[in-house]
Order: C-alpha cells, then sequence, then structure tokens
C-alpha cells in the first residue's frame, strides 16, 4: 500500500469516526459523465448506490453542490420533495434543505432585468456560432462550447467576454469544462461548504469535486476534512481517484466504516 492510500485510509477512519459528517459532491463529471446535452446528465448507478448507503449511515449528511441553477440540478438528480439529500445550486447561492425547501439568496429586479438582457445579447452575439449553446442561470447565464470546434468556442468566448465587460464588468466569471460561467452573485463552493458545514452541525466533511469551480471548495476545507479530486488537473484536495468508478468505490468505503463505527 502507497503512502497515499494510507492516507486516504486514516482520513476514511477520522471522518467515520466523526460526530456528525457532511459528504457534499459536485454533481457533472463527479458523479455523472459530462454530457453533450448538459440535461441529458445522470448519476452513474454505482454513484447513486453510494450516495443511497451514505444517507443511510448515522449522524450524516449528504449534498450535491453544483453550478447548475437549483431547479436544473433537482431535474438531473431526480430530486423530489420527500428526498433526505440536500442541495446546494448555482455555487451556493440558492439551497434546497429537506424539512424546509427552497432557500435562495435572493436576487433584486435590476439584477434580473440585466442578466436577461446580457443573456439575450450573448445568445445574438453567438447565433451564427455552430456548437455554441447559451445556458439560462438563475443568476446569470453560461456559454457552453462542448459541441463547438476549438475555433468557434474561443470566438464565443471573445465575444461574450466583450459584453459582460462592456455592460456588467462587476459581475464573476468562472470557467470550467467546455464553459465559462457569468453571475451577478459572487458566491463560490467555498462559500457553499460554509454554509453546509453551519446549517447541519457538520464537525467533519467530505468534498469531492473535478472541475476549476471545486477548487475554492477543496481549498477551504480544514485539517479533519477530506478533499478528493476526481481526474486529472491540479489541485488543493489530498486524495485523487482516476473517475467516477473510483469516487463511488470510495464512498461506498466511507458508509461502511461509517456503519461500524456508529453501528
Amino acid at each position: 500500500m502507497t503512502a497515499a492510500e494510507d492516507a486516504v485510509g486514516d482520513a476514511i477512519a477520522r471522518l467515520a469516526a466523526s460526530d456528525r459528517m457532511l459528504v457534499a459532491l459536485d454533481f457533472d463529471g463527479t458523479l455523472s459523465p459530462l454530457e453533450d446535452e448538459p440535461m441529458d446528465a445522470r448519476m452513474l448507478p454505482a454513484a447513486r448506490e453510494a450516495v443511497d448507503a451514505l444517507i443511510a449511515t448515522p449522524d450524516t449528511v449528504v449534498a450535491f453542490v453544483s453550478g447548475r441553477s437549483l431547479g436544473d440540478l433537482r431535474v438531473i438528480a431526480e430530486h423530489d420533495d420527500d428526498s433526505d439529500l440536500l442541495l446546494a445550486g448555482s455555487h451556493g447561492a440558492e439551497f434546497w434543505i429537506p424539512g424546509e425547501g427552497v432557500a435562495s439568496h435572493g436576487e433584486d429586479e435590476a439584477d434580473v432585468a440585466l442578466r436577461d438582457a446580457l443573456r439575450t445579447h450573448a445568445e445574438e452575439a453567438t447565433a451564427h456560432l455552430d456548437g455554441v449553446w447559451i445556458e439560462p442561470k438563475t443568476f446569470g447565464f453560461g456559454v457552453h462550447t462542448r459541441r463547438a470546434t476549438a475555433e468557434a468556442a474561443a470566438e464565443a468566448n471573445r465575444l461574450v467576454d466583450a459584453i459582460v465587460s462592456a455592460e456588467a464588468p462587476h459581475w464573476r466569471r468562472r470557467t470550467g469544462h467546455n464553459i465559462v460561467e457569468f453571475a451577478f452573485r459572487h458566491e463560490g463552493k467555498d462559500s457553499a461548504i460554509a454554509e453546509l458545514r453551519e446549517r447541519t452541525g457538520a464537525t467533519a466533511v467530505l468534498f469531492a469535486g473535478d472541475d476549476v469551480t471545486d477548487e475554492d471548495a477543496l481549498a477551504s476545507l480544514g485539517d479533519d476534512d477530506l478533499g478528493v479530486r476526481v481526474g486529472e488537473g491540479q489541485t488543493a484536495a489530498t486524495a485523487r481517484v482516476a473517475d467516477i468508478a473510483a469516487l463511488a468505490a470510495l464512498l461506498q468505503r466511507l458508509a461502511t466504516a461509517r456503519s461500524l463505527r456508529r453501528a
């Protein structure tokens, strides 16, 4: 067994023994493969089984933390009103809490009007570029280029960057896998983890993600937590797994250890 594997084993044992554990997971690329049509994303069966196993363990809270708008996240997560899963959508600007429902940080009319105007301008500016899609989001929009050529993607991003720089230079810009997101709210996945930790009273947190936007959350974790990077790329995570299947196996291992320690 390698030193890295030993460290992960120690972290799992520590988490399993914690008084109140929060398992917070990105969705796209972490539990579900990335899809050309974003709304086609669904958890792989192994990931779903691992999530269900964790939900069933004592003193454990499971949350999905995503850049998706809360409504879209509920669709792809196949999440209903009876679910025990917590959701943090829009990078932590809106939540779904069991027993409470939607909890949003809200927006004012001027922000919404500007959002709609910029989204329209972005759609008009990129309409001639094949494979480019502007995704509506609660607090902004995303420029999807997964199905576009490299040249079309670069042109779309150049055009939309110019629009936002001119009309809303105060907006937050984020990059991800074949997407650039713009938003008038500035919450990140680090603030989402902090809010979920406070809401749940968690004494230890596992967070897993696969993309640049997940690094804010991974970098915010403490010594008693565990950060997991899914796939390649520079990371602040203390552990790395190759793919969704490997993450599912790690989560199943944690669920088993937790059940034994908290029985």
